[in-house]
């Protein structure tokens, strides 16, 4: 079949809806920014609940999705809306025709140095989620010292549920991933003290519940309800968190060898800077707005465009290989409407 169908982004989501069309007889272009398919999953060690490795993931995905027409290191520089269709001009100098677009454009980590009280960029021993992701995955960063890690702390929450961050949503996976990350520290270190700082535990996703209670009974997690009030750093360059412990009305105070900001996810830029190309609505939170956010969340105002994954909001990887399932469908439905 020649319809082009042109996917913007080469996530996850990106993938599994360029499987999904290869099976029903497309062959649809994936346009993505980087060097390398798999977006932020690419970058992570571990899944959560199962502790399942993402690269088995990523690699079944880009398996699945090889026969497509993929172009890397590939921006979109121009759209412009015909009378039944979209001219795409990409950055390779290349156009394409289309009648479909799909929007899988992923989404971005909240920037932790705009919350200077926590020192991200300030104190050497904070890092984000994102830092600590990379480290299980290469063992390298010099703000972890193998041999002398007695004490983390997790802060939960960072650039999320905050009006002066303007982002006063959930960032819905935040908590189950600092979770994984502190069971993962405390595998690689079993005698080291480590610290949750949260303001709710929103453990709402399949096997969550059950894998909160595993990070306390079987690892010695200690979850503290209160808001990080400072942060500072000792003569000896540990990190000294403060904060209040709601649950008992008294002030904390420890001192750590290194401090983990788990940043949330915000709207790609990317996201918004295609939408405005092509006259898509952007969200009050700032992701891409669907036709509604119940039934039609995988369908834009626009006819002919669709999205799938975290393009409007922070989405768990299940979901995203849902949508992207469901945007697929979707898109072969579409083109037998127009044969």
């Amino acid at each position: 079949m020649k319809e082009n169908i042109v996917i913007v982004g080469g996530g996850i989501a990106g993938l599994e809806a360029a499987a999904q069309l290869l099976d029903l007889g497309y062959k649809p272009i994936i346009i993505e920014k980087s060097d390398h398919l798999g977006g932020h999953v690419a970058d992570w060690n571990c899944l959560f609940p199962d502790m399942s490795p993402a690269k088995d993931v990523v690699s079944s995905l880009i398996a699945r999705s090889a026969e497509a027409n993929i172009f890397l290191n590939t921006e979109i520089s121009f759209v412009n809306k015909l009378k039944d269709s979209y001219n795409i001009m990409l950055s390779n100098g290349i156009s394409i025709i289309t009648r479909i677009l799909l929007m899988t454009t992923g989404f971005s980590l909240f920037d932790a140095s705009k919350k200077e009280e926590y020192g991200y960029g300030i104190y050497d021993q904070v890092m984000t989620n994102k830092d600590l992701e990379h480290w299980f995955n290469t063992g390298d960063d010099k703000r972890i010292n193998n041999s002398a890690m007695n004490a983390v702390g997790f802060v939960h929450c960072v650039g999320s549920r905050d009006e002066k961050a303007r982002n006063p949503q959930c960032s819905k996976v935040c908590c189950i991933t600092a979770i994984k990350q502190a069971i993962e520290l405390k595998q690689k270190f079993p005698d080291a003290m480590v610290y949750c700082f949260y303001m709710d535990l929103r453990m709402f996703g399949k096997k969550y519940e059950d894998f909160y209670i595993n990070a306390q009974r079987d690892y010695g997690i200690r979850f503290i309800r209160g808001r990080v009030s400072e942060v500072g750093e000792n003569i000896d360059g540990r990190v000294i968190v403060k904060a209040e412990d709601t649950l008992s009305g008294k002030p904390v105070k420890v001192t750590l060898d290194l401090l983990v900001l788990m940043a949330g996810m915000v709207c790609n830029p990317d996201s918004t800077k295609v939408a405005n190309m092509a006259s898509l609505p952007i969200d009050s939170d700032g992701f891409l707005k669907s036709r509604d956010n119940v039934a039609d969340i995988i369908e834009s105002p626009k006819d002919g465009v669709f999205y799938a994954g975290a393009c409007t909001g922070p989405k768990t990887v299940p979901e995203t290989l849902a949508e992207a399932r469901a945007a697929a469908l979707k898109i072969y439905l579409y083109i037998k409407g127009l044969e």
